[in-house]
Order: C-alpha cells, then structure tokens, then sequence
C-alpha cells in the first residue's frame, strides 16, 4: 500500500463519519456536481472566499451526483483540508433535485445557498443575495446579468421564464438561473423530486413566501446547450405539472372536470344536431365525420370527468396527510 492509498482511506474515513461530529453554520451552500474534474477546484476556491469574506459561519456541501471521472477523488482531497467542507456521494446519478434534497437534510445552516455549478456563476455575487435575504425576502433567486451562455440557451430561457412567470404569476427574469438564497423552512415545506429545484420560485410563491431577484454575473467559458426538443417537451410537461399540483393538489375535479364538462357538452350538442337532422329526414348521418368527431369528444369528456372523480376520492381517502397552507408565525397572550 503506497502513501496515496493511505490518503484516500483516511479521506473516505472522516467523510464516512462526518454525520457523527455534524457541523453546525449559519449558512449551507450546497454544490450538486457532476463529471466537472477540471472545475472542481476552482469552484471551491470561489465559493470559499466569497463565504470568507461575507463573514458569518459557513459549510460547503457538495454532492456528488454519480461522477465517472476524477471529481470525486478531487472532493475527497479538498475536504481533507477543509473541515467547513462536507462531502456527499451518490450511487449512481439520480438527478439536480434530489441531489439537492440530500444536500439539504444533511447540511446544518438555517440559510441555504443553492448553487448549480454547471451554469458557472460568480460566487463573489452571494454575499448580495444574502443581504437581499435579510432585507425582508424569504427567498432571492439569482439573475445571471450579464449572460455568457449561448443565444439558443438565453432564447430557450427567456421563453420559459415568460410562460412560467404568466401562468404562476411571478415575474421574475431567470427564474431556473441556478443559484438561489433561502430559509431553511421554505424548502421543509415544498417537496423536491424529478426537476422540480427548477420551479423552486413557484413552489414558494405558492405557500405565501416573499420572493425577490438579484443580479449575479455570469463568468465566461463553456455551457452546454439545450438542442434536443424532447428537453423542451419534458419542461414544458414539468410546467403543467407543477402549475396542476399547486393549483389544483386537493381539488383535481375543477381542472379535469372543466375540460371534461365543455367536450361532454360541445359532444353531446353535435350529436344532438345529427339526431334531430337524421329524425327529421334531413339526410344521413352515417359516415360523416362530424357524428365520429362527436362521439369522441363524449367519450374523452366523461373519461377526464371519470379521472377527476377518481382524482377527488384519493385526494379525499387521503387529505389528513395533505398541507395546503403554510403558518408563518403564532402570537398567544397569556393572562
């Protein structure tokens, strides 16, 4: 066994047991990672002197999200020098949110810093969205200002910020910028799995916390690029999605059931109109393309109305599990 394998071994021990001696900071920054062995180091550098400088107590959690390069070892070295540093290894990849999520119930801080490596924001710009957090906001979302990454990226971007921002009525300019600054009972109280850390905004918005924006820059080098329209199809699902469990969680009928009441009743006027035209001896009916679209639209009707219904009677087999609001404080007066 060479000194470097004695290394890694005493590295691995004092992550293993980190749980144990747990850290206790006022702020988390919390680094999902993934394959960014030529960054790494840089990064850490960053993110630990902006924190140096802002002056209050600090961790760095970074999670590693199934790496299949050297990040890891890296990590592993970093945070054998750095008792602020906590390290997190996935299994495999398992995706930025519950990467994430990890990060967050392993981490200490009453304030979180949600920083996205891949988007290579300036950590020096995190002490300003801190003092935004204090200026009476429970969560800043990150602005990347000015941007550095692709035209495709910024229009693909704007755009869903746009019908984002519309249908959650929060107008916010990069509202999945990466980076973003909150309290640690904001996140207790919003549910994070798939690719939900990008509508974090909106699950807040939804359970009355004070959102706000701040500028951060951009830095320069490369960034991938979205190209591949089963991305663009999967966020906008993601979209309806989010907008359906913040709107309609405990009332599923009044989505389904609208949309299945005007096709039962747009269907049932048509063949209605068949049925009279065919009674009155007007002509045939058979093979015409407005009996088939008709029927169609009765039947996908009372299926969506069948599904809300079903929707209410698990919601409702259910509903003592479910919060739908959220208390921010509780004054008693004691005689």
């Amino acid at each position: 066994m060479n000194s470097k394998d004695v290394i890694v071994e005493e590295s691995v021990t004092r992550v293993k047991t980190t749980k144990a001696a747990k850290i206790t900071a006022a702020i988390s920054v919390i680094i999902p990672v993934q394959n960014m062995e030529s960054e790494i180091e840089e990064i850490y550098g960053l993110v630990a002197s902006a924190m140096n400088d802002h002056g209050k107590s600090f961790e760095i959690v970074f999670i590693d999200d199934g790496s299949t390069d050297s990040t890891y070892a890296k990590l592993l070295t970093i945070s054998s020098k750095d008792k602020q540093v906590k390290l997190i290894r996935m299994r495999s990849a398992f995706g930025e949110s519950s990467a994430f999520d990890a990060g967050i119930k392993n981490s200490t801080g009453d304030v979180i810093v949600y920083f996205t490596a891949r988007v290579r924001i300036n950590p020096a710009g995190i002490p300003k969205l801190l003092e935004r957090l204090d200026d009476q906001h429970d969560l800043v979302v990150g602005w990347r200002y000015p941007r550095r990454d692709s035209g495709l990226n910024q229009v693909i971007s704007k755009m869903f910020n746009s019908i984002t921002g519309k249908l959650a009525k929060l107008e916010l300019h990069d509202m999945n910028s990466g980076i973003l600054v909150t309290k640690r009972d904001v996140l207790e109280n919003i549910n994070l799995y798939g690719d939900f850390h990008n509508f974090i905004p909106v699950l807040a918005v939804t359970q009355g916390y004070r959102v706000t924006e701040e500028k951060i820059e951009q830095l320069k080098g490369k960034f991938r690029r979205s190209m591949y329209v089963r991305e663009y199809l999967q966020r906008m699902l993601d979209i309806i999605t989010v907008l359906f469990l913040t709107n309609y969680l405990k009332k599923p009928i009044h989505a389904l059931g609208f949309v299945g009441s005007l096709f039962t009743l747009l269907g049932a006027v048509i063949e209605l109109y068949l049925f009279v035209y065919r009674i009155l001896g007007l002509g045939p009916i058979a093979g015409r393309p407005l009996l088939l679209l008709g029927a169609m639209l009765l039947v996908i009707g009372i299926q969506m109305i069948s599904i809300g219904l079903l929707g209410e009677m698990i919601i409702f087999t259910h509903a003592r599990e479910l919060k739908e609001y959220n208390i921010e404080e509780i004054i008693e007066t004691k005689a």
